[in-house]
């Protein structure tokens, strides 16, 4: 008899169960991103809030929920490079260029090298982060301080140009001036500085806007 109770009970629950398993099954990856979002949202604030135990708590949920998650790993990597846990920035950079090749991943890496004084590996990073985009001046920043290190004066000049040619703002133009005096290109240096200082507006005096001229119809 109590079999039979708990048979029609199971019977009921089915019938009157407003979500059937094939429907909690489809519902799963949109409750699974839901989840990884909120994750994430934690993960920055955390990190932004300098909590960053908090931070890694939340990255390391993601992980365990989608251990293929090169974004995580990169973000991870930054967070241990902010704590000084190079070994272990280093190692998280890695495992996330093997999941998802990308130029960010490989810059990280080459960061962290330098960093280091693993000059070498820093600058083959470097080399390949470019190779995949070479078309952010800081990146060519980072190579040419690596090209210093290592005593390679074409390499870092070559590196900086570049950098201008990209971004001549003032900031970029000085540091190539300071790599034209150290490599005694004093005329050029010289050059870049009049040139950077043009660009600085001083502090206090407004921006002068150019007013249309006037059509007389």
């Amino acid at each position: 008899m109590l079999g039979l109770l708990i048979i029609l009970l199971l019977g009921a629950w089915v019938i009157y169960q407003p979500q059937t398993v094939r429907e909690v099954t489809a519902d799963l990856p949109i409750r699974i991103s839901d989840k990884l979002n909120q994750l994430w949202t934690i993960a920055q604030e955390s990190i932004q809030s300098n909590k960053y135990l908090r931070a890694e708590k939340a990255l390391l949920t993601i992980l365990r929920i989608d251990e293929r998650n090169a974004s995580a790993y990169n973000r991870l990597g930054i967070l241990y490079a902010k704590q000084h846990s190079l070994n272990d920035a280093i190692e998280c950079f890695e495992i996330a260029q093997s999941l998802e090749p990308s130029a960010s991943s490989l810059h990280n890496v080459g960061l962290i090298y330098l960093e280091t004084q693993n000059y070498d590996k820093a600058a083959l990073a470097f080399e390949q982060a470019l190779a995949i985009d070479n078309k952010l001046a800081s990146r060519h920043i980072a190579y040419a301080k690596v090209q210093e290190k290592l005593g390679n004066d074409k390499k870092m000049i070559e590196a900086l140009e570049k950098a201008v040619e990209l971004d001549p703002i003032p900031q970029t133009l000085n540091i190539l001036a300071d790599a034209y005096e150290r490599t005694d290109q004093i005329e050029l240096a010289t050059n870049l500085r009049e040139k950077a200082a043009k660009m600085i507006i001083p502090q206090g005096q407004p921006k002068r806007v150019r007013q249309p001229r006037r059509v007389v119809m």
